[in-house]
């Protein structure tokens, strides 16, 4: 249901940003199909990739990485590959609702997702270049340790 309120409202949007401005609302357009098929390279691999480890790795294989009963063991795990992977929101929250489904404890799940989306291991190179060494590792470790607290409250939340 709310798909449909989100792609009904980009419509109506669309549809009067059109008409109060057709040249823009068309720029507009043409610039995020650009970025669309700019992205479409990275994202394609990357969810046959994850569609491919899904069909393999049992419902039970996922509960034992990364259910409930992983334990802190599973939290550290989901921090880590969070840290390490790189992957755009679209892609990572599906992913963490198929992995909750699969049996992932929400925890675990919480560290993956928040510090796959606040820790950049894979890009702190182009961090520390634009914005120097001190304050690209520092917002990593700041990030890293919200992301920690966040698992804390959804671990005493959710249990």
């Amino acid at each position: 249901m709310t798909t449909f309120i989100i792609y009904g409202t980009v419509i109506v949007l669309l549809i009067i940003s059109t008409l109060k401005d057709p040249q823009k609302s068309k720029k507009a357009l043409k610039i995020g199909f650009n970025s669309f098929k700019k992205l479409l390279p990275s994202i394609v691999p990357m969810m046959v990739g994850i569609g491919i480890i899904l069909s393999i790795m049992s419902p039970e294989a996922v509960s034992a990485i990364l259910g409930e009963k992983s334990g802190i063991g599973g939290v550290i795990l989901g921090l880590i590959i969070g840290s390490t992977a790189f992957m755009p929101s679209f892609v990572a929250f599906p992913l963490g609702a198929n992995l909750l489904s699969h049996g992932a404890g929400y925890p675990q799940i919480a560290g993956f997702i928040s510090s796959l989306m606040a820790v950049g291991l894979v890009s702190l190179g182009l961090e520390i270049k634009y914005f120097g060494k001190k304050a690209a590792v520092l917002r990593n470790l700041t990030a890293f340790a919200a992301s920690i607290t966040f698992v804390i409250v959804i671990w005493r939340v959710m249990s």
